[in-house]
């Protein structure tokens, strides 16, 4: 029986502020990765990252929310989405760390922005861009039950971007709740209900006022300072401030100012004014006062959060500004004062992703224990810090890092050393395994590339270099630094073979688009007085780190240090790039553009050796090339289009880097052709076509044309196909992935070329989206009998932001 295993799932967050949760109980973080829901345990001493991807939603995940059922104690997933649904994911029985899903709630007529939930209440509370809040009740009793309680149309109308539930006295399970609403304006509404059980209807008790943006966050606990149980509310703004306040139980008379000149503090007047609101419910009065303002960050707040520990009363907030602050009262004054700041220098602001900005933290998060905090940033990777009791330090852990759009392209090193990916996000990373002494993790190791374009594919040029396509028209060589060879050679056992040849690391110059490699053009004086002076020697002190490190690189450390200097760029075509592949040998590389005209549909070659185009370009098609490939041997170059047609050039004996026109099939197929792979066939030129005609072709060469031999039929289009690169038992081994995200392994006899079905990737361990490419790392092991007993290990990238190395044993047995 065949296994299928992920061992590596790469993927970013989804730039959301309610998109994320840490359960407490399972140490599980949840948190929205385009469209699907990521599950990861960021304690887990493997440091295996996401383990399992939730697919169900239909379009990007915007709220996620744990909730345990207070009469049965199940465990709950709860997410929104921008598809204006709600979903109920149920753990497993047999394992908490897995969840299925239960149930669907619709009845929202917008995009879901935020949930509220009470702990030990079966209320949750959810917001959608229709203007509307709506109250349900999920029960666990006899199945899984969910009824809509109420409907709250929002006067003035306005976007709820922040939720708040909880009980108005802690101890007592009949207490009142409250609900905090605010979003789109710069008030804040509290309603209340008399009771949770019979009748339940939540009403406005009263507005709070004096922000003066948009309400991003708010979030309830209760005072551990106060003998009477008062609660605390912080909310958080675009207008750059923190307010809290409290509810205590009774009438409370705010202090007033002794004369007019003390109502004037710093200019700020209406910020700071203490009216006393009152609440009526289930026959008690309760008083909302003003308790402080936090101020010190520089740029939008996005997320607020009270510390779970129950000794330590600290608010976490995440801001725009690339900081996470850790606010504490003062014991002895009272004034809330930051404690701790983690994250990036603010001078770093307005800097471009390129030369280092993370463009703000979206979500903070604390652990289960209050002793760690994470945030996602702007990049689509979490980042750890873990306090040190000890040092009284907060220190910064592994994390971790993916893409946020589309994966457009995966290519192994031709020895299978690492993997790259290169997306629409605009990055290019290198993936690799970090081997321990008794354990082995994924991680990303360098971020080669970050550009200004999306970026459509990519192909490696040997253990040291590699060549991409954009939408830019052009293609980009690159070459490793030094400083990530050696941290590849000593954290993955990987190294090339001349690191004494390669360059030092790359910056790119702040009004720049090219990664320049740090030269001898920029000299750095005694003092460090040059222009680049300080800059300069903090660069290079980064690369002695990196080449030193005893684990993979921080974000921060992708972000800056790990760009590779750009070589060669390559000009010829009018449009992006749509299609790139090197020969095995090494010394071409050809390419194609969209295209929708004979002129741009072109196979343009280039020579590794001099860079140069190698004239005239090879015409067949008429419109955009999807895919490339070169024969094992590189005497075929295969190419497959848009028009439907697929077309062989041969390469001349007499001149390897001229190739002309073998054969060609105007109907290949019915419809587009979208991918082609050569089998990997010593004495036979054998190769496979797939498309949106939802079928595979297998082709044989029969004296001077391709003849098809057979086809394999599947479900919905397919989107990309890949063989192993060596023969298995007298028969080829062909992966095939669908529009629909499924992934399935055939086994094609070298004799007859007929097709066996041998697996296919579990629905639930499948992306969600269209399948971009997938790729087979190859096999060091020269001995076939040998190679077929290891795993076999494909990379998988999809339009849903994931990519993932599966692991395929027991293919033969």
């Amino acid at each position: 029986m065949v296994s299928i295993t992920t061992d590596y799932i790469s993927v970013g967050g989804n730039r959301h502020p309610a998109a994320a949760d840490w359960d407490v109980q399972t140490g599980v973080l949840a948190f929205g990765a385009d469209n699907n829901v990521a599950l990861w345990d960021p304690r887990e001493s493997s440091l295996r990252g996401v383990y399992a991807l939730l697919v169900g939603h239909t379009d990007k995940v915007s709220a996620v929310r744990f909730y345990t059922c207070p009469t049965t104690g199940e465990k709950f997933l709860l997410t929104g989405s921008v598809d204006r649904t709600l979903r109920l994911w149920r753990a497993n029985s047999d394992d908490k760390r897995q969840f299925s899903l239960a149930q669907t709630l619709e009845g929202h007529t917008g995009s879901v922005n935020t949930l509220a939930i009470a702990d030990g209440t079966d209320v949750v509370v959810s917001g959608a861009a229709d203007g509307s809040v709506k109250i349900w009740r999920i029960a666990s009793q006899e199945g899984c039950q969910s009824e809509l309680l109420q409907t709250i149309t929002l006067k003035p109308r306005f976007f709820p971007l922040a939720l708040a539930l909880t009980r108005l006295q802690k101890e007592a399970n009949g207490s009142p709740l409250v609900l905090a609403v605010a979003g789109t304006t710069n008030v804040i509404q509290l309603y209340t209900a008399e009771s949770t059980v019979v009748n339940f209807d939540m009403k406005l008790s009263a507005v709070l006022s004096g922000h003066e943006a948009w309400v991003r966050s708010l979030s309830f606990t209760h005072d551990k300072n106060s003998k009477v149980g008062d609660l605390l509310l912080a909310s958080a703004s675009q207008d750059k401030y923190i307010r809290l306040w409290r509810f205590h139980r009774g009438v409370v008379t705010p202090s007033l100012p002794q004369d007019d000149e003390d109502t004037m503090i710093a200019g700020l007047e209406p910020t700071l004014q203490n009216k006393a609101h009152q609440l009526q419910t289930a026959g008690s009065t309760y008083s909302v006062t003003f308790e402080a303002l936090l101020f010190g960050n520089e740029d939008w707040i996005y997320t607020t959060a009270w510390n779970p520990n129950s000794e330590r009363q600290q608010l976490l907030s995440a801001s725009a500004d690339n900081t996470l602050t850790i606010w504490e009262q003062d014991l002895v004054s009272g004034v809330w004062i930051s404690a701790e700041r983690m994250g990036e220098i603010s001078v770093q602001k307005g800097s471009t992703t390129a030369t280092g900005s993370t463009g703000g933290f979206w979500i903070g998060l604390w652990a289960p224990d209050g002793k760690g905090v994470v945030s996602l940033g702007r990049t689509g990777s979490w980042r750890i810090w873990n306090y040190d009791e000890a040092a009284d330090f907060w220190l910064q852990s592994l994390g971790i890092t993916g893409h946020v759009r589309s994966v457009n392209g995966v290519q192994w090193e031709s020895t299978g050393g690492y993997l790259m990916s290169t997306s629409a996000d605009q990055t290019t990373r290198l993936h690799a395994q970090w081997l321990r002494a008794d354990s082995g993790s994924w991680h990303e190791f360098s971020r080669p590339q970050i550009h200004g374009y999306d970026l459509n594919c990519v192909d490696t040029l040997g253990p040291a270099r590699f060549v991409s396509g954009a939408d830019e028209k052009l293609l980009r060589v690159f070459n490793e630094p030094k400083p990530i060879a050696q941290m590849l050679g000593k954290l993955s056992g990987f190294r090339p073979s001349n690191d004494d040849e390669l360059p030092d690391t790359a910056q790119i110059p702040v009004l720049g688009l090219s990664n320049q490699a740090l030269g001898d053009e920029a000299p750095v004086d005694v003092e460090g007085n040059g222009p680049d002076g300080p800059e300069m020697v903090h660069t290079q002190g980064n690369q002695t780190l990196l080449a030193d490190a005893d684990r993979p690189p921080l974000e921060d450390q992708l972000a800056r240090h790990t760009l590779w200097p750009e070589h060669e760029k390559l000009y010829g075509h009018g449009y992006e790039i749509s299609a790139v592949v090197a020969s095995h040998d090494r010394t071409l590389i050809a390419t194609a553009c969209k295209a929708s005209s004979i002129d741009h549909a072109v196979i343009r070659l280039y020579s590794t050796s001099d860079w140069r185009e190698i004239r005239p370009s090879l015409t067949a098609h008429s419109l955009t090339i999807t895919s490339l490939s070169f024969a094992k041997d590189d005497r075929y170059l295969l190419s497959v289009g848009r028009d439907r047609q697929w077309a062989v050039f041969c390469r001349s004996d007499q001149d390897p880097s001229t190739f002309s026109l073998f054969a060609s099939n105007p109907k290949g197929h019915s419809r587009m052709i979208l991918d082609a792979a050569w089998a990997p066939a010593i004495d036979n030129a054998i190769f496979a076509t797939a498309g949106r005609d939802k079928s595979i072709k297998i082709w044989q060469r029969e004296e001077d044309t391709f003849v098809c031999k057979s086809t394999v039929p599947l479900k919905t289009s397919i989107s990309a196909i890949s063989f192993y690169p060596q023969s298995q038992q007298n028969s080829f081994v062909l992966a095939a992935g669908e529009d629909s995200g499924e992934v399935s392994i055939y086994q094609i006899a070298v004799d007859s070329l007929e097709p066996k079905h041998l697996a296919s990737v579990d629905r639930r361990l499948s992306p969600s989206k269209t399948i971009t490419q997938l790729v087979w790392r190859p096999s060091t092991e020269k001995d076939e009998e040998e190679a077929s007993k290891r795993k076999f290990e494909l990379a998988v990238a999809s339009e849903d932001t994931s990519m993932r190395v599966y692991a395929i044993s027991n293919i033969f047995s």
